[in-house]
């Protein structure tokens, strides 16, 4: 396997894509292309979570896809620690929307770039995001096509379509979040969350609606696979079902998998993601299989 980083900006080191690219012999596709899968980890666009990063890239290795991890724009410095966003934060411009959504574009251009190199089937190429990284994934998912994406890379839409989008545990309705009832903890995460991707605590209903994927789903938006769990008390799986039910109404193809038990930031829910015990979870750590068969529908290998 070769595993190697890319910077996507010149001056910055906390922008990244790290690429797992499986190594190809006789005995394997013997020069054929393989699909690829593109991880967004999760963390509030306030960081990127290594337990979301790369487990899961290996996972999805696993399965004879190529693998790349996301590190987008995210508030905290290395040297910072999390703790300070309980305190107050003010707006970094480095990280208002839509940068995070665009350095998913600069990932997929990337790859295409190297498709020849890596073996990569530039015409299968899934997102898969936790949390905010779901955010990201879908919102892009949403604007893939739209002149904020495509103007921005001054590229075509070909260029830069995902195939298809995997969302763990989604934020997907920012107008319905700021109704949902939370504990004194959760807001501030909530309102420290905002200031990195809307560059305030609290705000207005029109940002925040644009940047409500479940709210712009079109006839071009890429087939889902949606999972969480009912007693997520972070995010609520009202997300989830909102994403659903939109891409139902425009008849894109999906998959819904609501777990009854398990906390916010799954990942895997095996030990290979977990902290500690509440982060292992037998019937929630289903969905990576279940995603396995989902994607077969679309990235089977050419297997002769």
């Amino acid at each position: 396997m070769l595993v190697q980083t890319f910077k996507l900006y010149e001056d910055r080191e906390d922008v990244t894509l790290t690429a797992y690219v499986l190594d190809d012999s006789t005995e394997l596709l013997n020069g054929k292309r393989r699909p690829a899968v593109l991880i967004c980890p999760g963390g509030a666009y306030l960081a990127c979570s290594d337990r979301e990063a790369e487990p899961v890239a290996l996972r999805f290795a696993s399965m004879g896809y190529h693998a790349f991890v996301l590190r987008y724009s995210t508030y905290l410095e290395a040297e910072e620690p999390f703790e300070m966003i309980f305190q107050g934060i003010e707006k970094r411009e480095r990280t208002v929307f839509p940068t995070a959504m665009h350095e998913i574009g600069k990932s997929l251009l990337l790859i295409r770039e190297h498709a020849s190199e890596w073996l990569v089937d530039s015409e299968r190429i899934a997102l898969c995001g936790f949390s905010a990284g779901a955010h990201n994934v879908a919102t892009y998912a949403v604007y893939w096509n739209q002149p904020i994406v495509t103007d921005y890379f001054n590229a075509s839409p070909q260029e830069l379509r995902p195939t298809v989008a995997i969302l763990g545990y989604p934020i997907t309705d920012y107008v319905y979040m700021k109704e949902t009832k939370m504990d004194e903890r959760g807001a501030q995460l909530f309102k420290a969350a905002n200031v990195s991707l809307l560059g305030e605590e609290v705000p207005n209903d029109q940002k925040l609606e644009q940047v409500s994927p479940a709210r712009h789903v079109t006839s071009d938006t890429p087939p889902m696979f949606i999972w969480g769990t009912a007693a997520d008390s972070l995010v609520p799986i009202g997300h989830s079902t909102r994403m659903a039910t939109a891409l139902a109404d425009h008849e894109i193809p999906f998959e819904l998998h609501i777990f009854e038990e398990g906390v916010h930031g799954l990942s895997l829910a095996t030990q290979a993601t977990a902290s500690s015990l509440t982060l292992i979870d037998e019937h929630a750590e289903k969905w990576i299989n279940l995603v396995e068969k989902w994607l077969e529908k679309r990235f089977k290998l050419e297997i002769e």
